[in-house]
């Protein structure tokens, strides 16, 4: 079964990539003008590859397109482009797409004890039951959304990325062990600091939504590490240095890959 998996994602990346399906990433996903043409064509494969795997639904009355699918799959393999050791995500079958954002119901406490139920306006969500739920709009237009991301399609794939291990709590699985300490410092140190300063209403350049929780932090910043990646560096080097050594790419200067990926260590 692994071997057959193995085969027809290379005849899949082994296809040309279709003419209009190019056009769209040109229109719709800026970084693309920005990874090299070895990169380009490696991301090309990838999309493929998820395109055919995973299972596209259109919500609320959306009728699904090759623009939806390319657009939306070429964010998520972003992610994907230099982590030798991914697998498409593997617990990701399906992404639902609304027209725009979406109302999800919601429990809260109120005056008293009392229950109110009542609604909120969602532009994404990262399910652990294997599905992904994003608005079109946010995904194409990028207008500012109720999660306060910069990008909802980087923001709940990051998610999906950070659950592979089991856990949603912003310890994605590191390429190898030995960077997991200078990854929990860092990463604890700046979540600390924007709490800090969301806290204390003080500006920051990351969205304070990031504060939340560890596992909104990592999507937050991973957000601003492909959407203003050279901000990112100069006001958190150290924090963009471990994203790039995560991602392998390095989004801020000419040419994104940052060496050949190691593979993980048990």
């Amino acid at each position: 079964m692994f071997g057959f998996k193995t085969k027809r994602r290379h005849r899949l990346r082994s296809q040309p990539f279709p003419a209009p399906w190019l056009a769209i990433l040109q229109r719709n996903v800026p970084h693309y003008a920005r990874l090299t043409p070895a990169e380009q064509h490696e991301l090309q494969g990838v999309i493929e590859v998820f395109i055919a795997e995973k299972n596209f639904e259109g919500c609320g009355g959306l009728e699904m397109t090759d623009e939806i699918k390319v657009t939306i799959a070429a964010y998520a393999c972003m992610l994907l482009l230099h982590i030798e050791h991914h697998d498409y995500y593997p617990r990701l079958q399906s992404i639902l797409v609304y027209p725009d954002a979406y109302p999800v119901p919601v429990t809260r406490w109120g005056p008293g004890n009392e229950i109110i139920e009542t609604h909120e306006m969602r532009a994404g969500e990262s399910w652990r039951t294997g599905a992904v739920v994003i608005s079109w709009n946010h995904v194409l237009h990028r207008p500012s959304d109720p999660s306060g991301g910069r990008n909802v399609a980087l923001h709940e794939f990051a998610h999906q990325l950070d659950g592979e291990n089991g856990f949603v709590d912003g310890a994605p699985a590191l390429p190898r062990t030995s960077m997991y300490r200078a990854w929990a410092r860092v990463l604890s140190k700046e979540y600390q600091a924007l709490s800090e300063a969301a806290d204390a209403d003080r500006p920051t350049l990351l969205d304070k939504y990031g504060a939340t929780n560890p596992a909104e932090f990592f999507a937050v910043v991973t957000e601003y590490f492909f959407e203003q990646p050279r901000q990112l560096q100069e006001r958190h080097p150290e924090l963009y240095e471990e994203l790039k050594l995560y991602y392998r790419q390095d989004p801020a200067n000419t040419g994104s890959a940052t060496g050949t990926a190691q593979p993980m260590e048990e």
